[in-house]
């Protein structure tokens, strides 16, 4: 199955991560088919997430479906799935 996860970067309490199109058989840092944007959980608040929405329209319509820290993310960009 195709899910829409997190991707971690990053050093030691300065975690930064993507959104990445991925396997869910790979592992978490392993290699992705799209990188659909960022998220830096330490930015102030209105930069912290930015994604490609179209992208992510589409694959969520060929059936990836989202982790749940990436839904969270997404309703907080007000993006409905």
């Amino acid at each position: 199955m195709v899910r829409i996860r997190l991707k971690k970067f990053g050093t030691k309490k300065r975690p930064y991560y993507r959104i990445v199109v991925q396997d869910s058989r790979k592992p978490r840092d392993g290699t992705c088919i799209e990188e659909l944007g960022i998220y830096h959980p330490i930015e102030v608040e209105e930069n912290q997430i930015s994604f490609d929405e179209e992208r992510a329209k589409y694959w969520i319509g060929v059936g990836a479906q989202p982790s749940d820290t990436v839904r969270k993310l997404f309703n907080k960009k007000n993006f409905t799935i």
